[in-house]
């Protein structure tokens, strides 16, 4: 019997679909911090936190692909919160739970709609859900419903998939239901990443529903 691969970056930016999804982080779940995060210096979720704070970013924030919680830690370390959690993976969600960091847990598909009423939010972040292989541009439609008038967005999106994908003609059509739209090129990795795709860049894309 062939031995299965170990889920890694190459996978995830292989998937074809939300089931393939589900498959790949249900393996992944309970090693995806060690072997992954901390071991490839997985910068993202600190990043986009950051920005989030520093632009006055406050909750209720929804961080949208929460994974396994990466994002919320580091919003907590900032004092920043209520935030809640959302992913396609039960079992990433149970390993964001035992950090005790999220207000709620929403196992949903965001192309398929979220179950919150419109306008909750005063903030929606995210780090490496709009990728290879993950989430289109399509969901911002739904996420500026989830959020409030005024509401702040910073968002990673992968440099290789931010034209290509259509994620840069997605804001241009949105026009004026955002404002103050900027894009700020980050490393997705630490310096001096072993990860294959050490020099992997995003763009982190923050901008406010407009009132």
């Amino acid at each position: 019997m062939a031995q299965q691969k170990t889920p890694d970056v190459d996978a995830a930016y292989g998937l074809d679909g939300p089931e393939a999804a589900k498959r790949l982080y249900e393996g992944w779940a309970e090693t995806y911090d060690t072997d992954f995060a901390a071991a490839s210096g997985y910068r993202a979720p600190g990043v986009v936190a950051a920005a989030y704070a520093a632009a006055g970013g406050a909750g209720p924030v929804l961080d949208v692909g929460a994974g396994t919680g990466l994002v919320g830690e580091a919003l907590a370390t900032l004092g920043v919160g209520p935030v809640d959690a959302t992913d396609l993976s039960p079992e990433m969600l149970e390993i964001a739970r035992g950090k005790g960091v999220y207000r709620a847990l929403i196992e949903a598909d965001i192309l398929q709609g979220l179950p919150v009423e419109p306008g909750l939010y005063a903030g929606m972040v995210s780090a490496g859900t709009f990728t290879h292989g993950h989430v289109g541009p399509e969901a911002l439609d739904e996420l500026l419903r989830a959020a409030a008038p005024g509401a702040l967005f910073v968002l990673s999106v992968h440099e290789g998939v931010y034209a290509p994908s259509g994620f840069e003609a997605k804001l241009d059509a949105l026009g004026e239901a955002i404002t103050a739209l900027s894009l700020t090129p980050e490393r997705i990795y630490a310096e001096g990443s072993d990860s294959p795709h050490a020099d992997d860049r995003m763009f982190v894309v923050a901008f406010r529903k407009a009132l």
